[in-house]
């Protein structure tokens, strides 16, 4: 198949990712999660259930899969940050990584907006709310490992565990205070980022690789 034609399927495929993710929110704004089905948001969307089916798992998965990306993006940056990098550096480069992401977009054209949006109806649903934990909790090892792989002589596996579960950690914590007072975009942003600030000092104590 010629390189412009797989080119043109991704792009359809994206297309129809983000135009199942956006009209899922709609419904579940309008209607509510538990009351929205998965056959509902697939005609929303203008496709079959069988097609909606091809790129979520479930109704959880259409929220949750961007973040599940995500993880697969940080894991990468802070691999190629730690080639010229300290360990510490390396990770706050990550972490600005992902707040510009949340802030301006991260090529998935999903809005600050959006997002916020995303975190408020996480937060509102019992069941949205233990997959994003559980998503956390896999984003911190992900990240402690790719760390310790790059640092292996200057890190162990517990001090890269630290260091990554007290950065995302606080990020996360920060930034969710924010949304569960209806903070502004830019107000649960710059939680977060302040969030990195406060745990700066305490990754002073990492070693310099």
């Amino acid at each position: 198949m010629p390189m412009a034609e797989v080119g043109l399927r991704e792009r359809k495929k994206e297309r129809t990712r983000h135009t199942l993710q956006r009209e899922a929110m709609r419904l579940f704004t309008e209607k509510g999660y538990s009351e929205t089905t998965v056959a509902e948001i697939a005609a929303a969307a203008d496709v079959s259930t069988k097609t909606l089916f091809n790129y979520f798992g479930s109704k959880e998965d259409i929220l949750l899969a961007h973040r599940r990306r995500r993880i697969d993006t940080l894991a990468a940056r802070l691999a190629e940050h730690a080639t010229t990098m300290s360990p510490r550096d390396a990770l706050l480069a990550t972490a600005e990584d992902l707040l510009r992401w949340l802030l301006e977009g991260d090529g998935e054209s999903f809005s600050t907006a959006e997002q916020l949006a995303q975190g408020r109806l996480i937060l509102a649903v019992p069941e949205l709310r233990s997959g994003a934990l559980t998503l956390l909790y896999d984003a911190q090892l992900r990240l402690a490992a790719v760390l310790h792989d790059a640092y292996p002589e200057a890190l162990t596996p517990v001090e890269a565990a630290a260091a990554v579960g007290a950065l995302i950690g606080a990020m996360q914590s920060a930034g969710l205070s924010a949304i569960a007072r209806s903070g502004s975009p830019a107000e649960t942003f710059e939680a977060a980022r302040h969030a990195v600030r406060v745990v700066a000092g305490g990754l002073d104590a990492l070693p310099p690789a």
